[in-house]
């Protein structure tokens, strides 16, 4: 139980700070309502979990084998990163009576898990954290998994609701706009500790 309270802090503490996950939710919930933006949500809950499973039984071996495949990765995700900050720095707001961008969908929110920095860092940290190479490795990679799953879904309804509480905020369509280019701002600063190196 020590060892599972242990994960689900790291989860939490984890999950509940502001990362593209959790920005983009928001800037949905602002720009979609919840409705819409269920699919997005369920995607990041069910999708990092997921991923985690991949990781831990078997994908860090190939990144071992070949360090560059993790290179490319988070090089493809730092871009895609910053191709979705435009995105929502030109999206337009329904107050405007237009909608040129839609939600993310379920598929679209678990794939881009394995674009996602932040997701490698938590995911890769949690393993390397919370197993032991005394024990069977697959029993302990899905208890990660599975506490991941149950944080996930209540971190992502935090964001998710605050994006819907700020559009009572944002009256008019030049409010929502300089929302959405703050949000687009603040994505772009998440990949920073990505791609600043630890010395």
């Amino acid at each position: 139980m020590e060892l599972i309270f242990a994960i689900a802090l790291f989860a939490f503490s984890s999950g509940i700070t502001p990362g593209p996950n959790n920005i983009m939710l928001m800037t949905s919930g602002v720009n979609f309502g919840i409705k819409q933006s269920v699919p997005h949500l369920l995607g990041i809950s069910l999708g990092f979990p997921a991923m985690i499973l991949a990781v831990g039984l078997g994908m860090s071996t190939v990144f071992q084998a070949y360090p560059i495949l993790h290179t490319v990765i988070k090089v493809l995700g730092i871009c895609y990163l910053l191709y979705l900050s435009w995105l929502i720095a030109n999206s337009s707001s329904k107050m405007e009576g237009k909608k040129v961008s839609k939600p993310f969908s379920f598929i679209q929110a678990a794939a881009f898990q394995w674009v996602n920095p932040k997701g490698w860092i938590m995911a890769v940290g949690a393993i390397a954290t919370f197993t032991s190479v005394n024990q069977e490795l697959t029993p302990q990679v899905i208890t990660i998994a599975c506490v991941f799953l149950c944080v996930a879904f209540p971190c992502a309804i935090v964001w998710l609701s605050f994006g819907v509480a700020l559009k009572r905020i944002l009256k008019n369509a030049r409010q929502q706009r300089i929302f959405n280019i703050s949000m687009a701002v603040l994505l772009v600063a998440s990949i920073i500790p990505m791609v600043i190196p630890n010395h």
